[in-house]
């Protein structure tokens, strides 16, 4: 079949260490692929395992970085590497699940100079940011409101969704007020007010969430993040 030379070709990073047993992991090719034939994009994507990014010379060949679920991963600092590499050169960065739980920790340390911020799955001493939930998210559903003229709600079109979850850790209570000053904000939140999506301001597209909405892919529906992350790279 003849490519049309006019489509948009995008490369993908897709860090994380693949497991074909992974629900996610299933999901998010679909989701690419749905997202880049709405779009007239050609959208190749490479899965990066963790323990091969030794600096962010592995990723300089990217247009998109997306941090995938399924941690803890065989090498933190390879995933906190891409993160940074995203957040400091503006390149599109989507992070999910293990990828939201990271996001947070490399900025906790690496913008709001928090050396010893801890994530509770891994670790036994430090300030932890990232801890376990107060009740299990693993395999449930929950709603999350919006905050409204944000990446995330301008993506869905609408302030109140539901996804679905895969997790038991999320960001601690008392790290949860130092997000209220700076620029990576808060702008999803479940029915009780815990902090279920986030975004830097500062950046053309560096979201990260808690619930796994690529899994909408595998009903045959659209993810409507994964639409915004694919128009963010081909711009």
């Amino acid at each position: 079949m003849e490519l049309d030379s006019n489509k948009k070709s995008l490369r993908i990073a897709l860090v994380g260490d693949f497991n074909p047993e992974v629900i996610a992991h299933q999901a998010i090719p679909l989701a690419i692929d749905d997202a880049a034939a709405v779009q007239e994009l050609t959208a190749d994507y490479d899965w990066v395992a963790t323990a091969d990014i030794k600096s962010a010379d592995s990723l300089a060949d990217y247009d998109a970085i997306w941090l995938v679920p399924a941690s803890p991963y065989n090498n933190a600092e390879g995933a906190l590497i891409a993160i940074r590499y995203a957040r400091e050169n503006s390149i599109p960065f989507l992070g999910t699940c293990g990828g939201f739980q990271h996001a947070i920790l490399e900025y906790a340390r690496n913008v709001l100079g928090w050396s010893d911020a801890a994530h509770a799955e891994t670790d036994t001493e430090g300030r932890m940011v990232i801890a376990p939930l107060s009740c299990s998210l693993v395999e449930k559903s929950d709603t999350i409101e919006l905050r409204a003229n944000t990446l995330i709600a301008k993506a869905y079109g609408r302030l109140s969704i539901e996804e679905g979850y895969h997790c038991n850790y999320g960001i601690s209570p008392a790290f949860a007020a130092e997000l209220d000053e700076g620029a990576l904000r808060v702008t999803g939140w479940d029915e009780e007010g815990e902090i279920r999506a986030v975004e830097l301001v500062t950046h053309p597209f560096f979201v990260g969430t808690l619930f796994q909405h690529e899994r909408n892919a595998l009903a045959g529906r659209p993810a409507p993040l994964v639409h915004a992350f694919l128009r963010a790279a081909a711009n």
